[in-house]
């Protein structure tokens, strides 16, 4: 039989020859094995399930260290090149460079004994996933699309992996928009 295309845009006419709509459950892989596949057609909607296994909390942490560790290497190197040029008899490291390095190795051991606390699967997923919500201010344009003003602000609902959040760096460009980033 050949149908027109047109009845996989209404779902009535589907549902009249049987066609059921598909969806498909698949476990997070950072955080669970997979393993057999299901499928459940008794209902309005056929639903395909992989079965899963939690990973263990254990190797979940020990790859999180090494993130951190792989943070604070990337951070790091993108400023030490003031302590070379001061070793070379340069101009000193400047004090908010020096400070953000320290704010640096600060939060690295925060975030290792964090971590060492995490000893379930949810608490692991609750710090890689934190509730957060960040405030911007909302920018208009001009008709021809060029920036204006900032008017008001605005708030939205934000996930941040408590791993990859560290201070900014100093030389960074500051974000015009930005407002404020509070836990909930």
């Amino acid at each position: 039989v050949l149908y027109p295309s047109a009845i996989f845009r209404d779902s009535d006419t589907l549902t009249s020859l049987g066609i059921k709509p598909y969806s498909e459950t698949i476990p997070d892989s950072k955080y669970y094995h997979t393993g057999a596949y299901t499928v459940d057609t008794s209902g309005a909607e056929v639903v395909g399930t992989y079965a899963s296994t939690a990973r263990d909390v254990d190797t979940l942490k020990a790859s999180m260290l090494d993130t951190i560790n792989s943070q604070v290497a990337s951070k790091q190197g993108a400023i030490d090149w003031y302590w070379a040029r001061a070793d070379k008899g340069g101009t000193a490291v400047p004090a908010n460079i020096a400070t953000y390095a320290t704010t640096i190795y600060t939060e690295q051991a925060t975030k290792e004994t964090e971590v060492a606390a995490l000893d379930t699967l949810d608490k692991i997923k609750e710090y890689e996933n934190r509730a957060y919500t960040e405030v911007r201010k909302v920018a208009t344009y001009n008709e021809d699309g060029s920036f204006k003003e900032y008017s008001g602000t605005e708030s939205s609902a934000r996930e941040i992996n408590m791993l990859m959040h560290w201070t900014a760096n100093p030389t960074d460009e500051a974000d015009p928009a930005f407002v404020s980033l509070t836990a909930d």
